[in-house]
C-alpha cells in the first residue's frame, strides 16, 4: 500500500495504459536526448588541429598518356607496419588484395600519407578516410576497419551456430553474424578511439616507439611537434597499445591526376591543368648524369597550358647543390599550403633522395584541397578546429629520346646482339622503379620476341630483389 501511495502522488496508475506508456516512453526519448547532446558538447568543447601531407605517383610517356606500372623497386616500410599479408583480427582481403602489393598494376601510388594531430589537452578521437577509386595496402597503427575485407567466423560461434541448428533454431540466424565482426566493403581505414596525447606532457613515449633496423622512407615523418597517437592492439592476447607520432597509410588506384605533361623533345615540357582548380607550386626537374636543373612555377590555372624549356646547358648543378636548394623551395612550398615548418622539414627529408636525386625527367607539384577532399574523404570525430591536408602530385615521364633509344637497342637485342642487351640493361637500371613501364613503352614501338622479353623481365626483377 505504501508503495501504491507513493505512486499515486504523481499519479500516473490512473492514467490509462496507453496513454502511461505513451508518457514513459516521451520522458525516456528526452532523457536519451539529454544524455546525447552531454556526449555531443563533451565530444565538441575540446579543439585539436589535424595537419595530412602525402604524395600520388605516375608514370606517363611523352605524349601524355598514364601508365599502368607496377614498382619492382619500392620504398621500404617497417616491419611493424600492417599489410594485407599480415592484417591481423583474423582478416581475410577481399579480391586482389590478397595477392599482396606486388601485384598491382595500377596508375597511381599513394605513398606515405600521414596524419598528425596537436592538442593542449588529452582527447579521445575517432578518424576514417575512404579511398572509393582505389585500395589501401598498408596501414600503422592497427585500425578498427580497413577494406575491402572479410573476418573469418569465431571457432566457438561457429561451433554454438552448428549446435543450434541441429537442435531445430531457424537456419536464417546465426550466431556468428549477430556477434561476430563483421566484413568491411568499402576501400577505407578507420581508427576509433585514438588517443592523443600532447607531446610536452608525455615525453617519455618518444623512447617507446618502435623502431625498425631496415631502411625506410617512415621514420623521419616521426620529426615534429605533434602529439602522440595511441590506439589499442584490439587484441585479447595483447594489451599494449600501439603508440606513433602519426597514422599512417598507403595505397594504390587506377585514375588521372589534374596535371597532363607532354615532351614533343627532349628540349621542352608542356603542362596543362586538367583540374577546375588551380595547380600551386609546380617544380619542373631534370637530374642527368648526376647534374640536374629544375624550372619553378607559382601557379597554373584551369584549363591553362605552359610550355616550359629544359635547361641541360650550364645551369646544371652537383646532386649536394641540387638537394639544398630544392630541399629549401619545396619545403617553403609546402608552408604556404598550411604545413607547419617541421612537418614540410619531416615532408621534405621523406622524399628528397627519390624526388631530387633520382636520374629522369619529372614534375612535382601541389594538388588542389578540393581534389584531395575528393579522392581521399576524411571524417573525423570530434571535428578538429583546422585541418590541413597538402598532397603533392608526381609526374614520371619517359622521355621520348630514352623510348627510342631503348626500341633501338630492343630490336638489336632480338637479332641476337648481347652488347646491345647489356645496353638496355643499362638505361633500365637507371630508369629504377620507372623500368617496367619504360621496357613497356618500347615493345610497342619495335618487335621483340617473347623469349628475349621475357629474358630481361627476368633480369628486371633480380635486378630490383638485388637492390
Amino acid at each position: 500500500m505504501k508503495t501504491f501511495s507513493h505512486f499515486s502522488r504523481f499519479n500516473i496508475l490512473r492514467i490509462p495504459s496507453r496513454q502511461r506508456l505513451a508518457k514513459l516512453l516521451f520522458c525516456l526519448c528526452l532523457g536519451v536526448a539529454a544524455i546525447g547532446m552531454i556526449g555531443c558538447k563533451t565530444r565538441q568543447h575540446e579543439g585539436f588541429i589535424a595537419h595530412e601531407w602525402g604524395t600520388f605517383t605516375s608514370v606517363q610517356g611523352g605524349d601524355g598518356i598514364l601508365l599502368d606500372w607496377r614498382p619492382l623497386e619500392t620504398t621500404r616500410l617497417p616491419k611493424f607496419v600492417y599489410n594485407w599479408t599480415k592484417p591481423g583480427l583474423n582478416r581475410r582481403a577481399v579480391g586482389v588484395l590478397g595477392f599482396g602489393k606486388g601485384s598491382f598494376v595500377t596508375l597511381q601510388r599513394m605513398e606515405t600519407p600521414v596524419i598528425y594531430f596537436y592538442t593542449e589537452k588529452e582527447q579521445t578521437v575517432d578518424l576514417s578516410v575512404r579511398f572509393p577509386k582505389g585500395l589501401i595496402t598498408e596501414w600503422y597503427p592497427q585500425a578498427r576497419k580497413i577494406g575491402p575485407s572479410t573476418t573469418a567466423a569465431n571457432p566457438a560461434l561457429a561451433a554454438l551456430d552448428d549446435f543450434m541448428h541441429k537442435a531445430g533454431l531457424q537456419p536464417a540466424f546465426t550466431f556468428t553474424s549477430a556477434l561476430g565482426t563483421p566484413g568491411v566493403k568499402e576501400s577505407l581505414v578507420h581508427w576509433k578511439g585514438l588517443q592523443i596525447l600532447p607531446a610536452d606532457q608525455n615525453r617519455n613515449i618518444g623512447k617507446q616507439l618502435s623502431i625498425d633496423a631496415s631502411g625506410s622512407h617512415y621514420f623521419a615523418a616521426r620529426e615534429t611537434d605533434a602529439a602522440f597517437v595511441r590506439a589499442s592492439s584490439l587484441v585479447r592476447t595483447n594489451p599494449l597499445p600501439e603508440q606513433e607520432k602519426f597514422l599512417f597509410y598507403r595505397g594504390v588506384g587506377s585514375f588521372a591526376t589534374p596535371l597532363r605533361v607532354t615532351m614533343k623533345s627532349n628540349r621542352e615540357v608542356t603542362l596543362e591543368n586538367t583540374a577546375k582548380e588551380n595547380l600551386a607550386h609546380l617544380f619542373l626537374l631534370n637530374v642527368q648524369d648526376h647534374l640536374g636543373t629544375f624550372t619553378y612555377l607559382e601557379q597554373l590555372q584551369p584549363g591553362e597550358q605552359r610550355t616550359i624549356p629544359i635547361d641541360t646547358g650550364n645551369q646544371a648543378q652537383p646532386p649536394d647543390r641540387l638537394v639544398t636548394q630544392l630541399s629549401n623551395a619545396m619545403a617553403a612550398a609546402l608552408v604556404q599550403e598550411g604545413l607547419y615548418r617541421r612537418e614540410a622539414a619531416a615532408m621534405v627529408n621523406t622524399w628528397k633522395d627519390s624526388w631530387f636525386e633520382e636520374e629522369g625527367v619529372r614534375v612535382l607539384y601541389v594538388l588542389p584541397r578540393a581534389w584531395t577532399d575528393r579522392t581521399l574523404p576524411m571524417t573525423i570525430d570530434p571535428q578538429p578546429r583546422e585541418l590541413v591536408r597538402v598532397m603533392v602530385g608526381r609526374a614520371e615521364i619517359i622521355p621520348p629520346d630514352v623510348e627510342e633509344e631503348l626500341a633501338t637497342q630492343l630490336a638489336k637485342v632480338n637479332q641476337g646482339d648481347n652488347q646491345a642487351r647489356e645496353r638496355v640493361q643499362t638505361a633500365l637500371k637507371r630508369l629504377g622503379r620507372f623500368a617496367e613501364p619504360a621496357l613497356q613503352r618500347a615493345t610497342r614501338r619495335t618487335v621483340i620476341n617473347s623469349a628475349e622479353r621475357n629474358k630481361l623481365m627476368a633480369w628486371l626483377y633480380d635486378n630490383s630483389k638485388a637492390n
